[in-house]
């Protein structure tokens, strides 16, 4: 599991250019992966949303320009990457663990989690918290990277292990943040294992969207 000194510390002293990284790294399909997700929660129709792991608030961003009747409340344990998000106009933020958050039980409609929980050290307790914060019927969205299968597997973790870090490297000062990425997806459970993890926490209905042949995958379920 990754650890949450190092994490913290790395996205501490990337948060100023992890913004225009993301958008480079993944040619603006970021953008596309996130509106996919705003059209998700769009028909949940919620009027409490939890952003967890906001970091420079760009999923919370997205959904509270598309839906401003919605409460959206973006909740980090990294400083530095919260003062981005309000910066660029998120302007209800928390900092806090995701793993521990000092809020009610039942208290939010939806939780959204975007690039975040493969950060975190515990998956099963984080999402078990998820689940605590949210109202009977309400709705996780989780939307993360995963590995592609078949034919785009081996050119992937190619770019994913030696391209990427190097470009991120130039972009940020920080090679060795990206690096972890790498690492972090590999070992990040997907498809079916991670739909069973949503099941062992008490979630029902998990459904797994892979985007893009799985480079990333947008992950939904019920309490």
């Amino acid at each position: 599991m990754p650890d949450p000194h190092f994490v913290h510390a790395a996205f501490s002293s990337i948060a100023s250019r992890y913004v225009t990284a993301n958008h480079v790294l993944s040619l603006g399909t970021d953008i596309l992966w996130r509106e996919r997700a705003l059209k998700i929660v769009a028909e949940w129709a919620p009027n409490k949303l939890l952003d967890i792991a906001t970091g420079t608030g760009d999923l919370a961003l997205t959904i509270k320009r598309a839906l401003p009747e919605v409460d959206v409340l973006g909740t980090d344990f990294c400083r530095p990457m919260l003062d981005i998000a309000v910066q660029r106009g998120l302007t209800d933020v928390l900092e806090a663990d995701a793993m521990n958050l000092p809020l009610p039980a039942a208290s939010f409609d939806v939780a959204t989690v975007a690039f975040g929980l493969r950060n975190m050290a515990d998956y099963g307790k984080a999402l078990c918290e998820f689940r605590r914060i949210l109202r009977p019927g309400g709705h996780l969205l989780v939307l993360d990277f995963s590995m592609p299968e078949g034919v785009m597997a081996a050119p992937y973790r190619f770019y994913l292990h030696h391209i990427l870090p190097r470009i991120a490297g130039w972009l940020t000062g920080n090679m060795r943040a990206y690096d972890y990425l790498g690492e972090s997806i590999e070992t990040f459970p997907r498809g079916a294992a991670f739909c069973d993890l949503l099941t062992r926490c008490g979630y029902q209905a998990p459904v797994a969207l892979p985007l893009m042949g799985g480079i990333a995958t947008i992950y939904t379920a019920e309490k």
